[in-house]
Parts: C-alpha cells; structure tokens; sequence
C-alpha cells in the first residue's frame, strides 16, 4: 500500500485552503459591490426632490394621537437627563403620551418613579410601567406596552437618545400617506471626538446612516427601523405579527416582517438624533456583538421568506439577502486575515498556485470600493476640502483597522446566530459623560469579566506580527533561497500592518478596560 508524500499533501491543502480563501474574498467583493451600488443610489436622492405628502399641522384635526416610549433597563446614570429632555417634545399635550416601560432590577427603579411623579405633577403625561420579568427582553417591554398605548403612532427612543424638541414636528407628518409604516431618523453622536474608539464607532454609524440607509430606502429595497429614534403607525407593528424577542435584534426582525407586508419606510436623512456611544470597550464589545448575532438570526428567519415572496424585484432581494449578511462579512474578513499568511508562503514556494494571485486583485479592488464609498459619506458629514480628505485617509486606515480587530469577537456572534444558538440580550451600559466627569469607570454597569476571546485577540496580535516579518522570511523557502534578498513579498504587508494595529488595540484597551 502506497501512501502520497508529503509534499503532494502539503500541495493539496494548501490548494484547498486557496480555495476558502479566494470564496471569503469574492463574498467580500459581492458585498462592496453592493456597497458601490448604494453609492450611486445615494448621489442620485441627493439630486432629488423630496415629494412626500404631509400632514397640515396648522390644522389640529391632523395632528395625531402619539404614544413615546422608553424602554429602559438599569439606566441609572441617564434616566434624569432622559425625562428632563423627553417633555420638552413641542407637541399638543392633549395628542401625547409617554410610557417609561422599566424592566430595570436596581434603585433606578425608585429614583425614576420619584422623576415621572415630578413630572406628572408638572402635568406631563407620563406613564412609570414596570413588570416583574424581562419576558422577551426590549421586545416584550414595547410588546406590553404597545396593549395600552393610546397613539395611533409609537414614538421609540433608547436611554441614551435625546432627540430636538421640534423632533416630533419633523416626522409625523408623514403619516399622511397610509402606506407609510415606520420613519426613522439618522443617529447623531454627543461624544464623536471622545476617543478613538468613539471616533471608529461614529464613523461606522455614519456609513450605514447615510450611504446605506439613503441608499437602499430611495429605491424602494427594504431598510431597518434601527431601534430607536423613529416612529411606527401602530397598524403596522399589529399587521406585521407585533414585536417578537427570538432574535436579538427585534429592530430588524419587525422591520422586515412589515415589509413584507408591503409596508413602507420613510427614512429621515436631514433630522439627527442626538445620542451618546459607548466610551469603554467592553460596552462597545457587547453592542456589536448583539447587533452582529443578530443580523444572523434574522438572515435564519427571513432568508426563505424573502426567496419565496411574490412583491418584491430580483434586486430588492439581492439587497435584502447582503443587508441581512452584512454581520457575516466580519467572518470572511477573519478566514481572509487567518489565511492570508499561509497564503504569503505558498505563493513562494508553489508558482503554480497562480489562483493567488486573482484573488489578491479581489482584495485590493474591494478596498477601494469602500474607500470611495466612505468617503462620500464622510464628505456629506464634514465637507470635502483637502484638509478633510488628509483626515479622512488617517481615519480610514484607523477604521479598517480596528474593525478587522473585532473580526474575531463579532465572528463568534455571527457563528453563534447562524447556528441558533440562543443567548441572552444584554443591554449596552449608558455613561452620561457629563454628569460622571469623564470618568467611566465608575460606572457600576460594566461587565468585569474579561471575556476568553481577548486573550485569543493577543494571540492573534503576535500572529500578525509574525505576517509582518514574514514579508522578508518568505525570502528563504522554495526557490527564492538562491537570491532571497531579491525575493522580499510585501504584497500583504499593509493588510497585516491593519490586523496587526488593530487586533493589538482592541487587546490592549480590553485588558485596560478591566483594569
């Protein structure tokens, strides 16, 4: 019995591994086609003029009945400036309603009811709903809630969300049209210039906000209610089956079902809402990771009924099934790192692996989409002079950076949502910079566990480092030991620069963090 040497062996994973890799990289390329895509959507809306029929809120018979709710759970640091800034909503009192839904398990529960007893007094009407479980988490809260709602619209807005006081003036009207299930509004940032961290996080918000989004509501493919900071009709949410809590993102899931229905989404561009993000990274590591594992759930949910559905065009589809995808690029991203340098050597030492090279020119291609992409974006935000640009490449390596970094934490939620496995839904802690004087570590929300997958995110740093070198070590296998030093490959040296910054800065804040 013969067996293959292991040359041929080596060959022949090495071959396979190619394979993987060119399949996460083409993935990858589909993606930021569709990237590209929204990018023509989105400069075409900008040349257009918006028609929409609204309501007349000269006359008091079109102003509607609103219901704003605030789902919290343990917000102890936020819920003052919460209250404070709801009331000051200018709308008609007779046709508002608030509803404090409070599912919190601490002493915030008191000291908010000592708050909506103030401002019942001061005659807002407010509601202090409280329930002794967390069935079904934020979507059981706004499910109970919504049985004793008086709003014909659902005004939703998350503990850390302080919205303008002439917020509810620039969304309802467009109601008017009875095809108009949900209008959501664009997130702003309190804290952008915090941190790097809150920088990175900002301009990713503002990708999807602006180029996604825009991109994909102005030509009629589905968007997402994104939790807070919009409004529903009240019909739509019942029509659609009403809030479910089998996934972690219920945002996404309801949004979907209702477009299904054939219900349709008005997205806001020019009305901000202000909101506070995450300053330490294990809060921002907890929001990803239910946003991520939970775009997998709902792609579990949603795939088939999307196929199967007789309303919607080829290309709706397409954008819907890359939409609901978008967390799973975090794991292509991660196969692509992990083999990138396997692939380094045995594109040295095998010449015949040419494939290789082909999938190289995917990679590269890719980043410039996004590149242009992005920067379109960051020109609608901050203007597109030199100075912003020369910002904008320091950013943008930053950002590529430190999102390859979380590739490995938001792989594990993606793996665990396409697999069904079931987790809890951790809320993000809120800080209130202001009142805790730039401090966050007083913070008693935050998780002091350091996840296992942080000490992988070291591992990988070293990793990432031996890519670096392996730029000059690839000089010495195969047939380049006759000549190494005319044989340096720095082919992927800027991608493993990129993982190797930005596995070490997570790493590094996360081991800080818990400190």
């Amino acid at each position: 019995m013969s067996f293959p040497d292991s040359n041929q062996l080596l060959y022949t994973l090495g071959f396979l591994l190619l394979l993987v890799y060119i399949v996460s990289l083409v993935l990858i390329f589909m993606f930021a086609l569709a990237q590209l895509n929204l990018l023509f959507n989105f400069r075409r809306f900008k040349k257009s003029k918006d028609n929409s029929v609204t309501f007349d809120f000269s006359d008091p018979n079109q102003i509607p009945f609103v219901t704003i709710q605030l789902p919290v759970y343990n917000e102890l640091y936020v819920m003052e400036r919460l209250l404070d800034n709801i009331v000051k909503l200018d709308y008609p009192s007779d046709k508002l309603e608030f509803q404090v839904l409070d599912d919190s398990t601490d002493e915030s529960v008191a000291t908010t009811a000592l708050q909506i007893e103030r401002l019942q007094k001061e005659g807002h009407n407010i509601h202090h709903l409280c329930r002794t479980n967390r069935v079904g988490y934020k979507a059981g809260a706004l499910k109970e809630g919504l049985e004793v709602a008086k709003g014909t619209f659902i005004a939703i807005f998350d503990a850390d969300f302080l919205p303008e006081s002439d917020w509810l003036q620039k969304t309802v009207p467009y109601f008017k049209n009875p095809q108009i299930g949900v209008v959501q509004t664009r997130w702003g940032h309190l804290n952008r210039d915090h941190s790097l961290l809150t920088q990175i996080q900002a301009f990713a918000l503002d990708a999807h906000f602006t180029l996604e989004q825009v991109g994909r509501n102005s030509r009629g493919h589905f968007i997402n209610f994104n939790g807070t900071a919009g409004l529903w009709r009240k019909t739509c949410i019942l029509d659609a089956g009403n809030w479910e809590g089998d996934t972690l993102t219920e945002d996404l899931d309801l949004s979907y079902r209702a477009q299904l229905k054939n219900w349709k989404f008005k997205y806001l561009l020019d009305v901000e809402t202000p909101a506070e993000l995450p300053v330490v990274i294990s809060a921002a590591r907890s929001q990803q990771f239910r946003w991520n594992k939970g775009g997998a759930e709902n792609f579990r949910k949603m795939f088939r009924r999307i196929v199967a559905s007789d309303s919607m065009q080829l290309k709706s589809k397409l954008h819907a099934i890359l939409h609901l995808l978008n967390s799973s690029m975090f794991l292509n991203v991660f196969i692509v790192g992990i083999l990138s340098i396997p692939m380094l050597y045995l594109k040295n030492y095998y010449e015949d692996l040419k494939l290789y090279f082909i999938a190289m020119s995917f990679f590269t291609v890719s980043t410039l989409i996004f590149f242009v992409c992005y920067w379109n974006m960051y020109k609608e935000i901050k203007g597109g002079d030199a100075k912003a640009f020369v910002q904008y490449l320091v950013l943008f390596f930053k950002f590529f950076s430190i999102a390859m970094g979380f590739s490995l934490h938001n792989s594990i939620a993606v793996t665990e949502g396409h697999r069904g496995k079931r987790s809890a839904f951790v809320r993000t802690p809120k800080f209130n910079m202001r009142s805790l004087k730039d401090s966050w570590q007083k913070n008693k929300y935050l998780q002091k566990k350091l996840p296992k997958s942080v000490y992988f995110e070291g591992m990988l740093t070293l990793y990432f480092g031996f890519g670096l070198l392996s730029a000059f070590l690839v000089a010495y296998v195969g047939n380049n030991k006759k000549n190494p030093s005319e044989h340096f490959d720095f082919g992927l040296f800027p991608f493993h620069l990129m993982l190797f910054f930005g596995f070490g800065y997570v790493f590094v804040k996360s081991i800080r963090s818990n400190g």
